[in-house]
């Protein structure tokens, strides 16, 4: 098998990003965004979709939290499309529905090459923890349209917000995961076009 490894490092007037994703990995993580409910929403996404995730974010946290939480779903959107390489074996779809206490999340994905982005959750309060609780769309869609990919989000039951927002990375990481996968019967790309 080949090594799913990527390492992107971007630098702007506003953030300087060091990552580096294993696809194949086990879930080991180091993580320093600055802003400390992100860096658990990323260790929670690198654990339960079983890859290792090196990151570094230096943003201007004194303006607010917005360029290092989009910048950081650019690059990981990025890491991601370069370690999928050619997507020859993939099963492209991930699907999953995921309960966390009263919370239920779908997320669906398709790794099509094509990006777009639905989002329909309803989060209540401004903050969690240092987080600004917007910013979890602008992360999500930044991450779809560097990496291609097709992806929906769908809240179907919560009211705890640190909770949705949980399952929402994490319910991220298992459609990945799933997508991601080798499938033998798959001995080209999974697409009539012959390319993805």
């Amino acid at each position: 098998m080949i090594n799913r490894t990527s390492k992107i490092n971007r630098k702007t007037n506003e953030t300087d990003i060091q990552l580096e994703l294993d696809l194949d990995g086990s879930g080991v993580t180091k993580i320093d965004t600055g802003i400390g409910f992100f860096d658990h929403m990323l260790n929670s996404f690198a654990r339960h979709g079983f890859m290792d995730l090196n990151l570094r974010v230096s943003g201007d946290l004194h303006v607010d939290g917005h360029h290092t939480v989009e910048d950081t779903g650019i690059v990981l959107g990025q890491a991601i499309k370069e370690a999928i390489g050619d997507k020859k074996g993939i099963k492209r779809y991930g699907s999953v529905i995921l309960p966390m206490d009263e919370t239920l999340m779908l997320c669906s994905l398709d790794l099509s090459g094509r990006p777009y982005f639905v989002y329909n959750v309803e989060l209540t309060t401004d903050r969690v923890g240092y987080l600004d609780t917007e910013l979890v769309k602008e992360f999500f869609y930044a991450v779809s349209y560097s990496s291609g990919m097709n992806l929906h989000i769908k809240q179907l039951d919560g009211s705890n917000n640190h909770h949705i927002i949980e399952a929402i990375f994490k319910a991220f990481a298992k459609a990945l995961d799933e997508a991601t996968k080798y499938d033998e019967r798959i001995t080209d790309v999974l697409s009539t076009k012959g390319a993805l």
